[in-house]
């Protein structure tokens, strides 16, 4: 029968544990940078990131955007969700996704640059404006707003 040590025994630590333990506490950081990069890899999500850009989009309006399916998109802000990369916020039956933080943004202009591409700007925040095939409230709000500034002021009492 083998003996069984108690820790005392052992010594002050065990060298094995000890070891697994730097490797990995060092592989730890390329790891998680590594895993930044393949989420941001996949060109839906960063379409989808640079979409919401530093202000926030529904689904509906995501949808109106890309052209995409809702369960394609829904899936995709998931995965970005589940991974820290946005969050989300109920508003009645729609719900708002915003990025968690916006130097992720900064990250994808830096990327464009080494990559030598130019219009990430552009690409950027599109969702400003209303989209005509969105019918969520953001959209049908910054709409009569649209028209309202199309209306000329009529002063009352004026012949």
């Amino acid at each position: 029968m083998p003996k069984i040590l108690d820790k005392g025994q052992l010594g002050a630590y065990n060298i094995f544990e000890f070891t697994n333990m730097s490797k990995t506490h060092l592989t730890s950081f390329p790891q998680k940078i590594s895993k930044l990069f393949r989420i941001l890899g996949q060109p839906s999500h960063l379409e989808i990131l640079l979409a919401i850009g530093t202000g926030e989009a529904c689904v509906c309006h995501l949808e109106a955007a890309t052209g995409w399916r809702q369960a394609y998109i829904s899936q995709h802000l998931m995965a970005l969700r589940s991974e820290g990369l946005v969050v989300s916020r109920r508003d009645g039956r729609n719900i708002y996704y915003r990025l968690m933080n916006a130097g992720i943004l900064d990250l994808i202009r830096k990327a464009a640059g080494i990559a030598g591409i130019s219009d990430v700007e552009a690409a950027q925040g599109r969702l400003a404006e209303p989209l005509p095939n969105c019918s969520c409230p953001h959209c049908i709000e910054r709409e009569v707003e649209n028209h309202l500034g199309e209306i000329p002021n009529l002063a009352v009492g004026s012949s």
